[in-house]
């Protein structure tokens, strides 16, 4: 069971450490997932938090709330366009695929400390001391004849080594890697030259060595074939996906793909594969080998072996000092990222408490005009705050009871510093069961790291490593999950996770879940059975009708968007819907009846609404509905801890 953390709160913005909010009634909005022709297609109940507790906000989460600022909203889940369903892992069970693996494997190669792979991070700002004495010894450099291009043919470079032995054995797995990060800046770079869209969440590269018997069973003249991937063949799928989505679409174009490239037959891996060859050759990023397309398949031919094939005598002799610089070349291509920048790569990991920087708003504003094509007059400094600085939540600092964590729960910025540089800050809200990921902004040169699933990992390693100090820490919220979005998926990747009813507030396993929302994008997901059959709670009589809406993609959300959109109550593309229309909203009926013990705030004081009732002559019968609805979109439990003001 979770400490009550409300007495311990200070009495900033709630007079008594309480929770007091105001409502902003229910509200539609135009969509900015689908983008729906209907206009007005989201809606959502919204309220202004002057100040929060960090258990009431926690119970908000679990009943469908989120927050933007000091905004708290709520989809309408019957009659918006896109339902929403909040959806958590529980930490410790997380299970990371092989592309979260890849994803911690890329960064782990970038990060060398200490002579061992070790990210550092600090809390707070504070370095954590605790680490062996032996690990800050530098590691041994030696000095290494260089000649790729970025040292130049005759210079010699200081390039760090480990173990020579261990060095040979690690470096075809590490010439692999690097021909993967090579690959995927040549599909960035066709990105940029609008060959493949910018919108598609396109697939990894990865590439495989060619076995020695594989080797023999090739015809003469490319034995010296050494790594091969096929991930044109992963991209013209996902592409063929995109374009058959489009289908239905009167008049549009499919967007996957430049409008040369419309045609089917420009879709097949061969002719990706070939675009990807030719970019990769004009990048240079593949010296020492020799890259050809080959139905589909991209190879990576050794030239130093090919130099050397069918060569005798003093020819032999020459070709074999070849091979020894063509080995020194890519030898380098793996070491580039130390030799160029002669230092190692330090990762600083820093959790604050949310507050305005200006180098952070900075990097927000590139990430915003840069990833989402923002229109730069509305990325301000004062919008920046209200979405991603300001916070309702009252701060709840460190205790040694094992309640609280050593950082405290409230609003933090986590921020990702590599040699110095701010490369992305992930905005989070820590709680008394979990850490809830709201937004991450990262920089756009840095894009190749998918820091967007790395944060992610991170953020779940720190739950893990917070329950020691905090027992009731178990939890990692992802913000929003809409099946309807393709965009949006990717959270269900985290697995093994669950989607929220929106109707019970329980929680369903995704795998139970996924199979109803195929079907529909509104689904009371606990009317279903589990795995073994067994009904999770007996179904609701009363059913609400899913409004069906034609589905078309959200702007790029790529992997950054592991939290939820700016949502602002002000913006001019909103309307209140009217009290009438607020009134038919399908809600329980239990709670619509219990509004007595409900906390009003009128003129600074709490009252029981019920004290209230009588006493305030007309205005009652408008007031009775507003605190109705209140009660039923917040739960009875909750109107009876937050003060619900009045003004």
């Amino acid at each position: 069971m979770a400490a009550n953390h409300r007495s311990e709160a200070s009495s900033s913005g709630g007079g008594r450490g309480e929770s007091v909010v105001s409502d902003c009634g229910r509200r539609r909005s135009s969509c900015g997932y689908c983008k729906s022709p209907n206009g007005f297609s989201s809606v959502s109940h919204g309220l202004i938090a002057q100040s929060l507790t960090v258990d009431d906000y926690q119970d908000l989460l679990d009943r469908g709330w989120r927050r933007s600022g000091s905004f708290l909203y709520k989809p309408d889940m019957s009659t918006t366009c896109c339902p929403s369903y909040t959806i958590r892992l529980k930490a410790a069970d997380f299970s990371p695929s092989k592309e979260q693996n890849r994803v911690r494997k890329q960064m782990e190669r970038l990060l060398v400390h200490f002579n061992q792979i070790m990210p550092l991070r600090f809390l707070d700002g504070t370095l954590d001391t605790k680490a062996k004495p032996e690990l800050l010894e530098d590691l041994n450099t030696s000095k290494v004849a260089c000649e790729c291009e970025c040292h130049g043919r005759s210079s010699l470079a200081t390039v760090e080594t480990s173990v020579d032995v261990e060095e040979d054995k690690n470096e075809p797995e590490q010439f692999m890697h690097y021909l993967s990060d090579a690959i995927d800046k040549a599909v960035q770079a066709c990105i940029e030259r609008e060959t493949f869209s910018a919108n598609l969440q396109l697939p990894k590269a990865s590439v495989k060595g060619v076995s020695p018997t594989k080797k023999k069973k090739l015809v003469k003249g490319l034995e010296n074939l050494s790594y091969t991937s096929n991930i044109a063949f992963q991209l013209a799928a996902t592409l063929r996906r995109a374009q058959s989505g489009k289908k239905d679409e009167k008049g549009s174009e499919f967007s996957g793909i430049s409008a040369e490239d419309q045609l089917p037959s420009e879709l097949t891996p061969r002719r990706i594969g070939e675009k990807l060859a030719r970019s990769l050759s004009q990048m240079d990023e593949t010296s020492g080998f020799l890259v050809q397309a080959c139905n589909g398949h991209l190879n990576f031919y050794s030239i130093a072996e090919h130099a050397s094939a069918d060569k005798t005598g003093e020819e032999k002799s020459l070709s074999k000092e070849s091979s020894t610089r063509n080995g020194n070349k890519r030898r380098c291509m793996v070491r580039c990222c130390k030799c160029c920048s002669g230092r190692r790569r330090k990762l600083e990991i820093l959790l604050k408490r949310s507050t305005f920087e200006r180098e952070e708003f900075e990097l927000y504003r590139r990430y915003q005009l840069k990833v989402h094509k923002d229109n730069p007059a509305q990325v301000t400094e004062s919008a920046y705050k209200r979405f991603l600085v300001d916070t309702p939540l009252v701060f709840v600092p460190s205790t040694n009871d094992g309640s609280v964590p050593p950082c405290g729960f409230g609003s933090f910025h986590q921020s990702y510093v590599i040699d110095g540089r701010l490369v992305a800050v992930g905005v989070v809200d820590i709680l008394p069961k979990c850490l809830s990921s709201k937004y991450l902004f990262w920089d756009p040169d840095f894009a190749f790291l998918s820091l967007g699933k790395y944060s992610a990992l991170q953020e779940i390693s720190w739950v893990k490593e917070n329950q020691v100090h905090c027992a009731s820490l178990q939890y990692y919220y992802l913000g929003y999950y809409i099946h309807s979005c393709s965009k949006m998926r990717y959270k269900a990747a985290y697995r093994p996770s669950e989607l929220l009813c929106p109707r019970r507030y329980q929680w369903v396993p995704f795998n139970v879940a996924k199979p109803r929302l195929d079907e529909s994008k509104y689904v009371v997901l606990s009317d279903y059975k589990d795995q073994d059959e067994k009904p999770l709670l007996p179904p609701v009589s009363d059913h609400i009708s899913e409004h069906q809406h034609e589905e078309s993609e959200h702007k790029d959300l790529n992997d950054c968007f592991v939290g939820d959109e700016m949502f602002d109550p002000d913006e001019e593309d909103s309307d209140v819907v009217s009290e009438s229309e607020s009134s038919n909203v399908e809600l329980p009926e239990t709670e619509d009846r219990e509004i007595g013990n409900a906390l009003i705030g009128l003129q600074g004081s709490p009252l029981r609404y019920k004290d209230l009732q009588g006493a305030l002559g007309p205005a009652e019968r408008i007031l009775e509905g507003q605190v109705q609805r209140y009660v039923r979109v917040v739960g009875r439990e909750l109107s009876e801890r937050m003060v619900y003001s009045l003004g």
